[in-house]
């Protein structure tokens, strides 16, 4: 099951990211010819971006919680980042399955921001191309569910939450931090035009993502299997047993 696809730069591969665990990196020319996997991930891969501006570079997540940073064409694995690892002990989806469902990437400080199923925060990471390491920044936590985050060249990150009241917001680097911005005119604009279409808008993105129903079912079916596998035996050792018992004085078997 193909859960996402991208495009190098220079239209040579296409890659393509699946549930079982994998990343596969092909000619666009001949699909059937493979330059490489990426592996790595132990759950299905749920979204991949060629980062902007590194176009030898792949971002990867999925749901065993991490990010990853690829040299695709070897499938060379640069690093990893376990988002568990940023979570608050108090946070109470500390224990929760997520999965990353959007990756976007501002080109201008080389920022990636990571939105997660269901939660109500923003992972932000800079990307370090030279060294090729991924180093976590922050997080921007919010009262409701996001929906949907993405980048815009000159303006920063817009942010979709499900709140009628305040359905956008528009997040900036301040003194090095992300943080929301005082409403402009521009987010009053596009923020009334969604409410004025919040039932097709909340009916759309307000559904389930579908993430949560990649995961592998597990069955320990082992258990049972050898508990009754143990009780067969001990009926066929009595059955034994009572066939060969040597008749007593008055002709009954031996108790």
């Amino acid at each position: 099951m193909l859960l996402d696809v991208a495009v190098s730069p220079d239209d040579r591969y296409v890659l393509t990211a699946d549930r079982d665990e994998k990343i596969r990196v092909s000619w666009a020319t001949a699909p059937h010819n493979i330059e490489s996997f990426c592996l790595g991930h132990t759950e299905f891969v749920s979204r991949i971006l060629v980062a902007p501006g590194h176009p030898e570079l792949l971002l990867s997540s999925s749901g065993d919680r991490t990010l990853r940073l690829w040299e695709y064409r070897s499938g060379r694995q640069l690093h990893c980042c376990h988002l568990t690892s940023l979570q608050e002990p108090a946070e109470p989806w500390g224990d929760k399955r997520f999965a990353v469902s959007r990756i976007t990437y501002w080109r201008q400080e080389d920022c990636v921001a990571l939105l997660c199923d269901s939660l109500p925060v923003v992972y932000l990471f800079q990307l370090d191309a030279p060294r090729q390491q991924l180093v976590y920044r922050q997080q921007l936590p919010f009262q409701h569910r996001v929906w949907d985050v993405a980048f815009e060249e000159g303006q920063g990150l817009w942010v979709l939450q499900d709140c009628r009241e305040e359905p956008l917001v528009l997040c900036r680097p301040v003194g090095g931090q992300w943080q929301g911005v005082p409403e402009s005119a521009v987010v009053r604009r596009v923020s009334a035009h969604l409410r004025g279409n919040w039932a097709a808008l909340e009916g759309c993105a307000g559904g389930d993502s579908g993430l949560s129903g990649l995961y592998k079912a597990t069955c320990d079916n082992m258990t049972s299997y050898l508990k009754r596998k143990e009780e067969r035996l001990q009926q066929q050792l009595e059955r034994k047993r009572r066939r060969t018992c040597p008749p007593g004085p008055a002709g009954r078997p031996r108790r």
